[in-house]
């Protein structure tokens, strides 16, 4: 497994001070809850655990910032008015376009900001514009919770499976060469196609991203998906309280259905 440590957690230490060290236990339980998922190390660097006394501490996150694979972001007031948030965050984004990378920079909504809420505040505010545009982790609600309840508990592990899915993507199986029955048939079957030039396209399902107000999809609201979704792709809405105002076909040509996503919403009586 490359780069130790696996991630960074970029916060602001008076917030961890505020809730009795409540980052640094969510940190930990983070970290184990990958371990659990994944049986391998996944070590999250965090500056006042990973920093020994006297040592240069500039310098020891810039070299942990250049070795570690994923950012984690604890969104609070103050993370806007950090300097040096800022400055990790901005490291990070470098990292993602030297890598090809859009999904590196995982955000923890932990303490609503004026900046991330209000439109014209987040749109003047590029370390705002950053965070607002990735799927965050809603917890300002769970922040008041013990880390003993079962929502919790679930939330951490839904984080905990977008890291491990991040981290470690499984490589792309290579093709299987075709029987020479098959073969045979795919060349007949292509002979009566017209302007195929041979080829035979196999016909695959539009992705579907999940809504799940319970942290338990892809998204925790709708307006997060249909920003995120692409032409052709299908938004599935599990059953929840969803507060939220959407804009649908936004930049979209009007009256053009091939460039709407489209949308289900399962029943609350369906089983999962």
């Amino acid at each position: 497994m490359p780069g130790e440590p696996a991630a960074f957690m970029s916060y602001v230490r008076f917030n961890d001070q505020h809730d009795d060290g409540l980052l640094t236990q969510f940190r930990e339980r983070l970290g184990t809850e990958v371990r659990a998922q994944t049986g391998e190390e996944f070590a999250i660097f965090q500056d006042r655990n990973d920093i020994a006394w006297g040592q240069n501490w500039q310098q020891r996150i810039d070299e942990a910032l250049d070795a570690v694979t994923l950012l984690l972001v604890i969104i609070t007031p103050s993370l806007f008015r950090s300097p040096a948030c800022r400055a990790e965050v901005k490291r990070f984004l470098e990292r993602e376009q030297a890598l090809g990378r859009a999904d590196l920079i995982l955000p923890v909504y932990y303490i609503g900001a004026r900046e991330m809420d209000d439109p014209g505040l987040r749109e003047a505010d590029e370390l705002a514009q950053v965070l607002g545009s990735r799927q965050y982790a809603d917890w300002r609600e769970l922040r008041f919770e013990p880390f003993t309840s079962p929502l919790v508990r679930k939330a951490i592990a839904v984080l905990a499976s977008r890291m491990r899915d991040t981290f470690w993507q499984k490589p792309a199986a290579p093709a299987r060469p075709a029987r020479p029955a098959q073969a045979a048939r795919s060349s007949a079957g292509s002979e009566g196609q017209a302007g195929t030039a041979g080829q035979v396209t196999a016909k695959t399902e539009p992705p579907t991203r999940v809504v799940d107000a319970y942290q338990r999809g892809d998204f925790t609201t709708v307006s997060a998906a249909i920003n995120a979704a692409k032409p052709g792709d299908r938004i599935l809405v599990r059953p929840g309280l969803y507060e939220e105002g959407l804009v649908v076909g936004r930049g979209q040509a009007a009256g053009d259905p091939r460039r709407r996503p489209s949308f289900r919403h399962r029943d609350p009586g369906a089983r999962r």
